[in-house]
């Protein structure tokens, strides 16, 4: 049996992956940075490829005797200064990873995407995978690097590519690295959120997204998306739960959202002695109505998403015990 080759494997999703590509019994090799923390996966065996997944010569030295591929790899940043490396790492590291699996000839290639691909809904209608992509005019890099991300993919899977897309939505849950998605309730449990804006936000376990991967291999069809979402929130909502659940007050500020854009781009022109606490593609990007069905998923993948309150409760238990011990998690 060949192996299965992981990119992303130090990240928030790729680590849960990795751990669960591990426990069905999967030979793994994992494409990481030579400086990447490996810590979440101290607990794990596996081989160790060096390199960026922009770099064809490693990616291809990585695809040796591999027989599926897991690309988890990518960047979420929504700060203005990270656009070029969002869109490096999400689409030319994704076309180089993916046209290496066809060189390869892998039986088998999952792409993580995002529910950003997709598009969003209208208040209070969530959509589904048959959504118009209809949000690339706001020039959010991220959102559009994951799109075209797909692109490639299903320009691939016509040449041949066995590749299946899965899209998360926002990912909660224990075990996070550094600067992962679990920042929200980091920043939500130290009251680093001193004002918000209108939107919806659906959250997921990324426990169950890491199951949704390997249904996805299992049961998934080439050259289609499946949407690995939890519960729908309005912000008002998220905030009030995880207030119930933590004990600190949900902020208080609602602000309205283009009045708040507007104060942040004029901010972000100007040489500024601090950071802003948030960046004008985070209120473009908070200001949308990211809500989801996972219809196809359940009917197709056998998708769970567990209730939402042991997500909630487990990722404010689990960043409390990185606050109380001084880790950046």
């Amino acid at each position: 049996m060949g192996k299965t080759l992981v990119t992303g494997a130090t990240g928030f999703i790729g680590s849960h992956v990795a751990h669960a590509l591990a426990a069905r019994g999967d030979e793994l090799r994992l494409l990481t940075r030579r400086k990447s923390r490996i810590d979440l996966l101290s607990d794990l065996e596996f081989e160790r490829a060096i390199g960026d997944v922009t770099d064809r010569r490693a990616v291809r030295r990585a695809m040796a005797d591999v027989e599926r591929v897991f690309h988890v790899a990518g960047r979420t940043s929504l700060r203005s200064h990270d656009r070029d490396a969002v869109w490096d790492t999400n689409v030319r590291g994704t076309r180089v990873v993916l046209e290496s699996a066809l060189e390869a000839e892998v039986e088998r290639v999952v792409l993580t995407s995002s529910v950003a691909a997709v598009g969003v809904g209208k208040k209070p209608r969530p959509v589904d995978e048959s959504a118009t992509f209809d949000i690339g005019h706001m020039g959010i890099t991220y959102v559009n690097s994951k799109h075209e991300a797909e692109v490639e993919a299903l320009r691939l899977a016509a040449r041949g590519l066995p590749v299946t897309i899965v899209n998360p939505s926002f990912v909660l849950g224990p075990d996070a690295p550094r600067g992962s998605s679990m920042n929200l309730v980091r920043r939500f449990i130290q009251k680093q959120i001193p004002a918000y804006v209108d939107g919806g936000l659906n959250v997921v376990d990324v426990r169950d997204v890491a199951k949704g991967h390997l249904q996805a291999d299992k049961k998934g069809e080439i050259g289609r998306r499946y949407i690995l979402s939890g519960r729908n929130f309005t912000f008002d909502r998220l905030f009030a739960d995880l207030a119930r659940i933590s004990g600190v007050d949900s902020p208080r500020l609602k602000l309205p959202g283009p009045a708040l854009l507007h104060m942040l781009e004029v901010g972000d022109r100007l040489p500024l002695p601090v950071a802003l606490p948030t960046s004008p593609d985070e209120i473009r990007s908070a200001m949308l109505w990211w809500c989801y069905r996972n219809t196809r998923a359940k009917s197709e993948l056998g998708f769970k998403a567990r209730p939402h309150e042991e997500t909630l409760q487990d990722a404010v238990k689990w960043q409390r015990a990185q606050i109380a011990g001084g880790r950046e998690g």
